[in-house]
């Protein structure tokens, strides 16, 4: 008999945790239902939360030195490759700062603090430091020996370790293809292992949201609402305006001309949500419809779906935010400035599969010390708001190939 699909179970799991942690939080505390089921449902979601955190470091580690070091095989290339990731670079940073403003205006989950996350804010309070000396742990922190970052989980270490490895693979061209080699085959082996992980997904968010919904009142129904209402705003500003503005700008392209030539691909990506899937589609679309070169289209739409996620890059930073609020941390400017970092090395070296995405999320609240059990929350809503962000990802793809083909050919 075949199975239903991951999607399906996992929205199952989330049904089920949600009725089944009402029913106890209807027995009562002191039920003795209750409080087993309680206990059984900390020690799935405790070991659900635990594999992903043992998944994490090498599924990082690699996927930034390895999405990094595949540009070599460009390097020739120099005008455009230049231009390519200085795009990339900018367009994520202002969907990143988007992303932040939106959180720190609007405040999605202030004012409710969940109990779950009790320990995780009183341990984050024990760390406050002044600006000053945050940035000089900061700086103290990332720079560390690869081997000790790796087996202590330092998480921001660890991606500027890989960055700075893959920047090593990109110079030292063919002499390190054997090593590349190896890091490739050490990310598939990460992501097989991650598949296996994700096939407890369902078990694993419906024990941690048994507990949350034992625990909280519907409330954070309303609140969740707000939050999505919150990211999928701020995606579409960046992608109706922010995007479309800079395009208008550089060639001359006015939106309508964009949509008009880009309609497949955007809708394809909607509804895949997978910037991969979407690429023959894209490339289609950039070199028929928008007029961009196959030689500018070939490197930059390609690489774009590997590593140019400007919707994965605003909401994990939105969700940071959120998490901070739902664990009432306010997040200082330093902190904020870490999670605009991670953020973006997280989108970078996010592999095209939602697990691995959600991995990558677990970097940027690890980074600022938030709880990880947060994914409880975020997970049964990842699916509608990846939906929007996929398609903001392939847009930025594509209006990245009009931009360089405009500085590379008039430079």
């Amino acid at each position: 008999m075949k199975l239903p699909s991951l999607n399906t179970q996992i929205f199952a799991g989330v049904v089920l945790g949600i009725a089944i942690g009402a029913g106890f939080a209807a027995l009562g505390k002191t039920s003795p239902l209750t409080q087993n089921g309680l206990y059984a449902a900390g020690l799935v979601g405790t070991l659900f939360v635990d594999l992903l955190k043992m998944v994490l470091i090498p599924l990082v580690f690699t996927s930034i030195a390895v999405g990094v070091a595949s540009l070599r095989a460009h390097r020739q290339m120099h005008r455009v490759w230049v231009a390519t990731l200085g795009f990339f670079v900018l367009s994520m940073a202002i969907a990143i700062v988007l992303g932040l403003s939106a959180s720190n205006l609007f405040e999605p989950g202030k004012g409710m603090q969940l109990s779950m996350f009790a320990d995780a804010t009183a341990a984050f309070q024990a760390k406050q430091l002044s600006m000053s000396q945050f940035f000089a742990q900061f700086l103290h922190a990332i720079f560390v020996n690869p081997v000790s970052a790796l087996a202590q989980g330092n998480v921001l270490a660890v991606v500027v370790f890989a960055l700075i490895l893959g920047i090593a693979l990109v110079i030292g061209g063919e002499r390190y293809k054997n090593l590349l080699a190896l890091l490739q085959e050490l990310l598939e082996i990460s992501l097989m292992i991650v598949g296996w992980i994700m096939r407890l997904a369902p078990l694993g968010i419906m024990a941690l949201l048994i507990n949350l919904a034992a625990t909280q009142d519907m409330a954070l129904i309303k609140t969740l609402g707000y939050f999505v209402l919150v990211v999928i705003g701020t995606t579409l500003v960046h992608g109706v305006i922010a995007l479309p503005l800079i395009l208008y700008l550089v060639t001359g392209v006015t939106p309508l001309q964009f949509w008009r030539g880009a309609r497949e691909a955007l809708i394809t990506a909607f509804a895949t949500s997978s910037s991969s899937a979407t690429l023959p589609v894209t490339l289609r679309c950039v070199e028929q419809h928008l007029h961009v070169k196959r030689d500018i289209a070939g490197f930059v739409v390609p690489l774009g779906a590997t590593v140019n996620m400007d919707g994965t890059a605003l909401y994990e930073a939105v969700a940071a935010l959120f998490v901070a609020n739902l664990a009432g941390i306010d997040l200082s400017f330093g902190q904020q400035l870490v999670v605009f970092f991670t953020a973006m090395l997280g989108a970078i070296g996010a592999p095209g599969i939602p697990s691995a995405g959600m991995v990558t999320m677990i970097v940027v609240l690890q980074s600022v010390g938030l709880p990880v059990e947060a994914i409880a929350i975020l997970l049964p809503i990842d699916r509608l708001l990846d939906t929007v962000r996929t398609a903001v990802n392939v847009e930025d793809d594509m209006i990245a190939s009009m931009v360089v083909q405009k500085l590379t050919r008039e430079s």
